[in-house]
């Protein structure tokens, strides 16, 4: 091989190489240029959050984000999801969307996005204050509805179908949890302005249509004069629908939910339930993923940010 040759082969090696830097370049500058975002859920098994899901990812589209949306199997499993956020912190994710599953100990994993700089936006259920003080936590958003507001109108609602005299039985979501804890402070403050309106029941249904089911169905067995309800979700509403329709009571005991799923809807229209308190988990989604993409530009965000609630009922669509 003579020189000449040689060195032309080695020009177009050189080039080559001088190609395939140039593109890797430019593929990390595209990876720059799409900020990978997470987004962990309480659950992926539950229509409200996966509305919010498409919430998201529309807002991800929309704001060129790469979004990364994982959850635990179980809406009360709170270890898993801790250990989710954790593996994601890991991959170099560059901002952290989560609804909390454990209001305390969700204070760990935020605690741990702090350190290493990511920022960190709630929906839906908020950090406990005392775990978030403890912690000296930053979080730069919080997204959601005004849950104990809601409790109110569930807890207004029911008094006005029975005429302010009724014998109440509550499911309540998981204990501890705060949005849960702040509907059911809602409706209580609300039920107590009415002397005649008593809560004979109040159990934890854990946010799941099979516990509502026999939850309810052994408060009807411990009080037969049960009738009316008010669940934390529509999901232990729907099951204690189910356990009214078991015992043939359809027509004689109120329910009312919270979050106005599709399946709710339905009841309310054919009549087995009452009403349901509507939210807005599309525009949580979206919201979070919008404020997301405002804080990696380094834009500040409102600290609060409050999406309607509004009463199903029907006939009459939205109150």
């Amino acid at each position: 091989m003579t020189g000449t040759v040689r060195r032309l082969i080695l020009g177009i090696v050189m080039l080559g190489v001088g190609v395939a830097v140039a593109c890797n370049r430019g593929a990390s500058n595209d990876s720059r240029a799409t900020p990978r975002v997470a987004f962990v859920m309480k659950t992926l098994n539950h229509p409200f959050f996966l509305d919010m899901q498409r919430g998201a990812q529309d807002a991800a589209k929309a704001a060129n984000i790469d979004l990364v949306v994982q959850a635990a199997e179980r809406e009360i499993d709170v270890e898993k999801q801790m250990q989710i956020i954790e593996n994601l912190l890991q991959t170099g994710i560059q901002a952290l969307i989560v609804t909390p599953s454990g209001s305390r100990e969700i204070a760990a994993a935020v605690a741990k996005a702090n350190r290493a700089h990511v920022p960190v936006i709630v929906v839906d259920t908020r950090v406990d204050p005392k775990a978030a003080a403890d912690n000296h936590l930053k979080i730069e958003s919080f997204v959601g509805s005004d849950n104990y507001e809601g409790g109110k109108v569930a807890g207004e609602y029911l008094a006005e179908i029975t005429g302010g005299k009724a014998r109440v039985a509550v499911l309540e979501g998981i204990p501890g949890h705060e949005t849960g804890d702040s509907r059911l402070r809602g409706f209580r403050d609300a039920v107590a302005r009415h002397p005649d309106m008593t809560i004979v029941a109040s159990q934890p249904a854990n946010w799941e249509r099979d516990q509502g089911f026999t939850v309810f169905q052994n408060m009807l067995q411990a009080h037969a004069d049960i009738d009316a309800v008010f669940a934390c979700s529509d999901l232990m509403a729907l099951g204690a629908t189910e356990a009214i329709a078991a015992a043939g009571r359809t027509d004689r005991i109120k329910v009312v939910g919270f979050d106005a799923l599709e399946d709710a809807r339905k009841a309310i229209d054919a009549g087995r339930m009452s009403a349901s308190v509507a939210q807005s988990p599309r525009d949580m989604g979206r919201m979070a993923v919008e404020s997301a993409a405002r804080v990696l530009r380094g834009e500040r965000v409102p600290p609060e940010q409050t999406v309607p609630i509004a009463l199903v009922q029907r006939g009459s669509g939205h109150r």
